[in-house]
């Protein structure tokens, strides 16, 4: 550990800086990282130990305090789900051709439209991405180093919140997946979970300033006949 790491553990945690972390969070509309935080505070107020000083105040309350990605927000606990039914408005389920794109782009990010394509072995049609960005589930993280320079995706930090992961190794790995159902046990030798990669990839580029992911990418292709994508249902919101 370095000395600047040990200094910042030996920083005491001021209780009017608990105080002020709680307003901010309580305050905010979307989650928060430590710079963020860290503004509103005085230099030497120790914001890692701030967070574990909240959390633990508010373990086992009504709500907590919870980690998403860098970021922190607060959250109603778990538990209390059903207390709230009444508060929540009911909104239809992706298809099945949004679930499995958002499924593909959450393993194998950073994915490109063509990649998702090949490993669904189906074109997908606009309407299935259109939605997962609107949702804000799914983002465009840059460009790809080659021929066309098409844009990768990837998940959000709405992602992480809206399924309570705190990052991407969270995900269920195959035994979970078999647990659930969701695999065969009859599966291919070999065959693996991939594991998502939200770091920067030697084949992206990062978006440049101004670019909206719009430009160069593919022409709407027709799907073939008798192959569907169930664009139809995709006007769902998740």
């Amino acid at each position: 550990m370095s000395e600047d790491e040990n200094q910042e553990e030996l920083r005491p945690v001021e209780a009017e800086d608990i105080r002020t972390v709680e307003a901010i969070l309580f305050a905010a509309e979307e989650p928060l990282d430590a710079p963020n935080i860290a503004d509103k505070l005085n230099a030497n107020a120790n914001v890692p130990a701030i967070m574990t000083a909240i959390a633990e105040k508010y373990d086992g309350a009504g709500f907590n305090l919870q980690k998403t990605g860098n970021k922190w927000v607060f959250r109603t606990a778990p538990d209390l789900a059903h207390a709230l039914q009444k508060h929540v408005v009911q909104q239809r389920r992706l298809s099945r051709a949004a679930l499995e794109t958002l499924a593909i782009i959450a393993y194998h990010q950073p994915v490109t439209r063509a990649e998702i394509e090949d490993i669904r072995g189906v074109s997908i049609s606009k309407g299935t991405l259109d939605v997962l960005l609107e949702s804000e589930w799914v983002k465009i993280r840059g460009r790809r180093r080659v021929p066309g320079r098409p844009v990768t995706y990837g998940t959000s930090d709405h992602f992480l919140l809206h399924f309570g992961l705190e990052s991407l190794t969270d995900l269920p790995g195959l035994e979970e997946l078999k647990a659930a159902g969701l695999l065969d046990d009859r599966l291919p030798p070999g065959f693996e979970v991939p594991a998502p990669d939200p770091d920067s990839d030697p084949d992206e580029d990062p978006l440049a300033e101004g670019d909206d992911g719009s430009e160069l990418e593919p022409l709407e292709m027709d799907l073939p006949d008798g192959v569907t994508d169930n664009a139809a249902e995709d006007s769902a919101t998740p």
